[in-house]
């Protein structure tokens, strides 16, 4: 895909981000916040079986975070939690499709690191 095909495919989800919202009676959650910039993303994830059966977030911040936010959902939603939890930040930030300079790429790692984070913790937990 083309780095311009692959920018429109970023903002198309930060205008119509999927999986936005709660998640009723999740087992894992977490909210994680860049100081830096100020971007927040919330996490909530039911499993079962140890596939991600749902998936949402909620959050504020740049389009990038956000977006990128939204594209985390739909690639991890049925994936087993171990895979998802070995998902690397080179893999996603490719998976992307654009180029991103160091600050920006924080932002577009944001969701991810924080469902890597809740994974790992077996459960709901706050990042801040």
């Amino acid at each position: 895909m083309s780095e311009d095909l692959a920018y429109e495919v970023l903002m198309d989800h930060y205008r119509n981000p999927h999986n936005y919202g709660s998640v009723k009676d999740f087992t894992h959650g977490i909210t994680e916040y860049n100081p830096i910039c100020g971007d927040t993303v919330h996490i909530e994830m039911h499993i079962s079986n140890g596939i991600i059966d749902e998936i949402k977030f909620m959050g504020r911040g740049c389009s990038i975070s956000q977006a990128s936010a939204s594209i985390l959902t739909e690639t991890v939603k049925g994936m087993p939690a171990a895979e998802a939890a070995a998902i690397t930040d080179q893999d996603y930030l490719l998976k992307l499709g654009v180029s991103l300079g160091p600050a920006r790429e924080k932002c577009a790692l944001l969701s991810l690191n924080a469902m890597r984070k809740s994974l790992s913790a077996g459960g709901s937990s706050d990042g801040q």
